[in-house]
């Protein structure tokens, strides 16, 4: 499985904006073949921090989707509202714990 996690930072005037378009699509990136797992998250120090939190079946499903028509529309759009470049890691999970 892969760990997706993408660190989005926006003017604060477009965070409106970004949360309504991110309702409008979430589904979508969660129901893409291969995605198992979709979180957004708000900083709690600078509310115009986002993180997204993703899992993937493979490398391959997470490129799959970075390569889709779809992700180039939302990131396109997304990409707009930014106050500074992104950031992404991807990782491997090795083991996880549940309660």
């Amino acid at each position: 499985m892969i760990v997706r996690w993408v660190k989005l930072r926006f003017r604060k005037s477009e965070i409106p904006s970004f949360l309504e378009n991110f309702e409008g699509i979430k589904e979508k990136i969660r129901h893409f073949e291969g995605c198992q797992f979709l979180e957004l998250l708000q900083d709690l120090e600078d509310p115009t921090i986002f993180f997204t939190h993703s899992h993937w079946e493979s490398q391959t499903a997470l490129e799959n989707y970075r390569n889709s028509d779809f992700f180039k529309e939302v990131w396109t759009e997304t990409k707009q509202k930014f106050s500074h470049n992104p950031e992404a890691w991807s990782s491997t999970s090795l083991e996880k714990l549940d309660v």
